[in-house]
């Protein structure tokens, strides 16, 4: 182990308070803003209480949130790996773009042509009633780059509503779940795909069931990474050729 001050060294080394120096033996100092560093034992006890949570109401955005964190400790690096070994996924790593109405040019998204990417999300968010702002900032990832990721995937996930053409409520999430599960491999993703549909009625079960599920995960399998496309610069590419070049099936 590493040698520890003795108690007749100084408490604090360049000017850092004791406290400062018990949490970098520990290593549990704040990685980037807002991050909440925890334990191996608080964060399964997270992923326990948000996974009640979010089964018992699946709009808990938040608790949805803190179990996306909280397990993806072997999916995340897998995503980020990914887009390491892309020129765009790369780029993305790099300049670490965000969607938010703060960097949206909304006027001139609206005005673009019916069937772009840029004016069908709009269009998305406008008829479902939902903004990019709602997106909850990472906050027990403990990797700077890991929490940009899963950002990344939060920040997109509209995008992916966008493209797949599915709504915001329980049958379309369902379904863009899946498509998530298999392209992520996020056990939150899992989770909601497997027990979302618990909440449906028996006749969008069968649809579900004969029709879109096995669509959302041939498209899964078949894409390549979601994380890796720059939509920010592709807002004027025309949705279905977006798809076709993603890898994405036509909707059933």
């Amino acid at each position: 182990g590493r040698a520890r001050l003795s108690s007749s060294e100084p408490q604090a080394r360049h000017g850092r308070s004791e406290e400062e120096e018990v949490e970098e033996e520990e290593g549990c100092y704040q990685l980037y803003p807002g991050h909440i560093p925890t334990s191996p034992l608080q964060k399964a006890l997270l992923a326990a209480g948000s996974a009640c949570m979010a089964l018992h109401d699946p709009y808990r955005h938040d608790m949805v949130a803190v179990l996306g964190e909280t397990t993806g400790c072997l999916a995340l690096p897998n995503l980020r790996d990914k887009m390491k070994n892309h020129p765009e996924g790369y780029r993305i790593l790099q300049e670490r773009p965000r969607i938010r109405l703060s960097t949206l040019d909304m006027g001139r998204l609206q005005g673009l042509p019916d069937g772009t990417l840029g004016r069908e999300y709009v269009r998305f968010l406008e008829d479902n009633k939902v903004s990019p702002d709602t997106r909850m900032p990472p906050k027990f990832v403990d990797d700077e780059e890991l929490a940009y990721v899963i950002q990344r995937y939060r920040e997109v996930h509209d995008l992916m509503h966008t493209l797949l053409g599915m709504p915001t409520n329980m049958l379309g999430e369902v379904v863009v779940k899946w498509f998530e599960a298999v392209q992520t491999g996020l056990p939150m993703c899992v989770l909601g795909a497997a027990f979302g549909p618990v909440r449906l009625s028996t006749r969008k079960l069968q649809v579900l069931a004969t029709e879109l599920v096995p669509w959302a995960i041939r498209s899964g399998r078949n894409a390549s990474c979601i994380l890796n496309i720059y939509y920010e610069q592709r807002w004027e590419q025309p949705v279905e050729s977006l798809r076709e070049e993603i890898g994405i099936f036509p909707p059933p």
